[in-house]
């Protein structure tokens, strides 16, 4: 015998009141929660981008590459410093206020590298204190090896020669540079390494200390 109407009617809405308070998770499958992003450092901030320059002042300076606006240069800086090519290189060009230059294996700012000169990465990094920049000729494609850390800003180098990274720490051990063009006595890159090879630091001697001899010795 077919159900009244008014029964059906009935049933339809107990069955329409009854899903308003199921939770909607059990007619439809949760989606998968977000995997929460990991924030990926920038570039320069990789321990292969970080360059270690122990020197005969007294310690390690700590440089940050910039590859993300000097990818060439940056590039260059790790293969010599791999290749322990600045290891004993002097600091042949001091002007006080100005920079330190190094990177010159005869001592006389006219010598290089074996590999060919690169060509110019001008960018929008500042010459800041402690910005590490270029040198070259006055072909803008002549930067082979030398380089220069500046004491202080100096705004009209910017766009004119390649900035490639910045000291982060030791810059004491920079400052205490010996002037010159050339210094009398010039200070000395002892060792130049990339942060990722783990390559301990090389500090200079201890000086020996005279003693006097004893009365009657």
């Amino acid at each position: 015998m077919p159900a009244c109407p008014s029964i059906a009617r009935a049933i339809t809405a107990l069955f329409l009141a009854f899903t308003l308070f199921i939770p909607g998770k059990l007619w439809a499958q949760e989606a998968p929660a977000a995997v929460p992003a990991v924030p990926v450092p920038p570039a320069s901030a990789l321990p292969e981008n970080i360059l270690h320059l122990d020197l005969s002042t007294g310690g390690r300076v700590t440089i940050q590459l910039y590859p993300e606006v000097a990818p060439a240069h940056v590039e260059r800086i790790k293969t010599l410093a791999r290749q322990g090519f600045y290891n004993g290189i002097v600091f042949h060009r001091v002007i006080d206020g100005f920079m330190a230059q190094t990177g010159d294996p005869t001592g006389t700012g006219q010598g290089g590298s074996q590999l060919p000169d690169l060509k110019a990465e001008f960018n929008k990094m500042p010459h800041l204190r402690g910005t590490v920049s270029m040198a070259r000729a006055n072909d803008p494609d002549s930067a082979n090896s030398q380089f220069f850390i500046c004491f202080q800003p100096r705004f009209s180098l910017d766009n004119k020669y390649t900035v490639f990274g910045r000291v982060m720490s030791g810059m004491q051990f920079v400052d205490a540079i010996e002037r010159g063009e050339p210094p009398a006595t010039p200070s000395t890159i002892l060792q130049a390494s990339i942060a990722a090879d783990n390559v301990p630091p090389k500090l200079p001697a201890t000086p020996q200390i005279m003693v006097d001899p004893l009365p009657g010795s």
